[in-house]
């Protein structure tokens, strides 16, 4: 089955926290979209071939391993120690999105442009 595109509402939510991270850069991935400070992904949005949305960024291992106890929405990317996931659907807490997202930025980062972004508690 074909992956579907991205709704542009998730797309919409993902650019708002995404695009006002310093030289965080949007861009077509194999499938959907990504977002890259420098040559580092920060994450990636994309619909599989279930139908089903997932966001995909880094995280320190701790909570990696958080996410891999704790399962739906959440998961571990296999080929990563510090990748994780989280579905997206109807029911997602777009503010812990947000939270996942700008800590993935930071881990990412050259750390001039991490020490500019405000982390949430």
């Amino acid at each position: 089955m074909a992956r579907p595109d991205v709704p542009p509402a998730v797309l919409e939510r993902l650019r708002r926290t995404l695009g006002a991270l310093p030289e965080c850069e949007e861009e077509a991935a194999w499938t959907g979209v990504r977002w890259r400070v420098g040559r580092a992904t920060v994450a990636h949005v994309f619909g599989g071939e279930d139908q089903l949305f997932r966001v995909t960024f880094r995280a320190e291992p701790d909570e990696v391993m958080a996410f891999g106890h704790l399962g739906d929405p959440y998961f571990v990317l296999g080929w990563s120690g510090d990748g994780a996931g989280m579905l997206l659907d109807e029911a997602t807490d777009w503010t812990e999105v947000a939270e996942l997202l700008t800590d993935s930025y930071c881990i990412q980062a050259p750390s001039r442009l991490a020490e500019q972004v405000e982390r949430p508690g």
